[in-house]
C-alpha cells in the first residue's frame, strides 16, 4: 500500500461504493472523503495533501463542481503529476473531452464496473509511481553534475556559474560582493600520517562546519584537494573580513572523535569588488587566491585581505 487516495463526490453511497472497493484491494494506506471540490481543497491544503497520490472525483456536485476542482488542482504546482480520474455519469463524448482538456488523466462512466476501476486505478498508481522514480533519478543527476561526490558541496564548475549569475545581480544593483579562498592547512601532513580516510574525513567536516557558518544567501564549494570558495553577495571588504574570521574560529573547533589529537587550521584569503565586468570576475578569484598565498607564507591559520577591487563598470 502506498500513499493517499482522495474520493471527491457528492453521493455517499457513490463514496462507500469506492472505499469498499479500495479496502478490499489495499491500494492505499489511507482514504480521504470530501462531498464537493471546495471540502477536497481544504483537505488538500491540510497536512493530508502531501500524501495524496490519486484522485477519483466526480463532475456534478454542489458548490465547487467538478471542473472548478480540477481548474484550482492542475495550477497548483504542489499535485503536479498526481493523476485525476474522472466519475462521472454523463456518458456523452463532449463531457469526457472537456474533463481531459481540464486536466484530468482518465473518465469513467457511472455506474462503473468494480474489474474497471481498479484496473484503472492500478494502471494511473503505476505511472505515478515510475514518474516519481524517473524525477528522482533525474534529480539525483543534477546533483551529481553539481556537488563534489566527496563533501556534497557545490563543485567548481557550478560554483563559477553562481559567481557569475550573482554578478549580474550585483552590478545590475549596484552593490559588492566577496569571495574567500580557504585552505585547510598542512593537509598533506595529515594524509601522510593518518591516511587518505582520515583525509576525507577532515574534508567533509570542514565542509560541513563552513556550511553551517554561513548565511542561507552565501554559498560553499569544493574547488578541488583541500581548497574552499565561499561566495558572499551583497558584502564589501570589512563585511567579508568578519565571515571569514567566524569561519577560521569555526574550523578551529572541528574535532574528530577517533584523532582527538588532530589540530585542524585554515588560512582564507578574502577579495571585494563592485560594478565588476564577466572577464574581471577571474580577477576576483586570483586575488582572493593571492592573498590566500599570502596567509600561508606568514604563518597559516590566518586571514588576510586583498584591496578592494573597484571594476571598469558596464557603461
Amino acid at each position: 500500500m502506498v500513499g493517499a487516495c482522495l474520493i471527491v463526490d457528492d453521493s455517499r453511497l457513490v463514496q462507500e461504493s469506492l472505499r469498499r472497493v479500495l479496502v478490499r484491494e489495499e491500494l492505499f494506506e489511507e482514504l480521504l472523503m470530501a462531498s464537493n471540490g471546495a471540502e477536497a481543497l481544504d483537505l488538500l491544503n491540510g497536512e493530508a495533501g502531501r500524501r495524496v497520490d490519486l484522485v477519483l472525483c466526480d463532475l456534478v456536485m454542489p458548490g465547487v463542481d467538478g471542473f472548478a476542482f480540477l481548474d484550482r488542482f492542475m495550477s497548483d504546482p504542489r499535485f503536479e503529476g498526481v493523476p485525476v480520474i474522472v466519475l462521472t455519469g454523463q456518458n456523452d463524448l463532449e463531457t469526457k473531452v472537456d474533463a481531459l482538456e481540464a486536466g484530468a488523466s482518465d473518465c469513467l462512466t457511472k455506474p462503473f464496473h468494480d474489474a474497471e476501476l481498479l484496473a484503472r486505478v492500478k494502471v494511473h498508481r503505476k505511472m505515478k509511481r515510475l514518474r516519481d522514480e524517473l524525477q528522482g533519478a533525474n534529480r539525483r543527476l543534477r546533483e551529481l553534475v553539481i556537488r563534489d561526490p566527496l563533501t556534497g558541496l557545490f563543485n567548481r564548475r557550478h560554483w563559477r556559474h553562481l559567481l557569475f549569475r550573482e554578478l549580474e545581480r550585483c552590478r545590475r544593483h549596484r552593490r559588492p560582493m566577496a569571495v574567500l579562498m580557504a585552505d585547510i592547512d598542512h593537509f598533506k601532513q595529515v594524509n601522510d600520517r593518518y591516511g587518505h580516510d582520515v583525509g576525507d574525513r577532515v574534508l567533509t567536516a570542514v565542509a560541513r562546519c563552513l556550511e553551517r557558518e554561513i548565511r542561507s544567501h552565501d554559498s560553499v564549494a569544493r574547488l578541488g584537494g583541500e581548497e574552499f570558495g565561499v561566495l558572499l553577495p551583497e558584502t564589501g571588504i570589512d563585511g567579508a573580513m568578519q565571515v571569514a574570521e567566524r569561519l577560521r574560529q569555526a574550523v578551529r573547533e572541528v574535532e574528530l572523535a577517533s584523532i582527538p589529537a588532530l589540530d585542524v587550521r585554515i588560512s582564507i584569503g578574502v577579495a571585494s569588488g563592485y560594478d565588476l565586468t564577466d572577464s574581471e570576475i577571474d580577477v576576483l578569484m586570483a586575488t582572493a587566491d593571492e592573498a590566500l598565498y599570502q596567509a600561508k607564507r606568514a604563518g597559516r591559520d590566518r586571514v588576510i585581505a586583498a584591496s578592494e577591487l573597484a571594476g571598469s563598470g558596464t557603461g
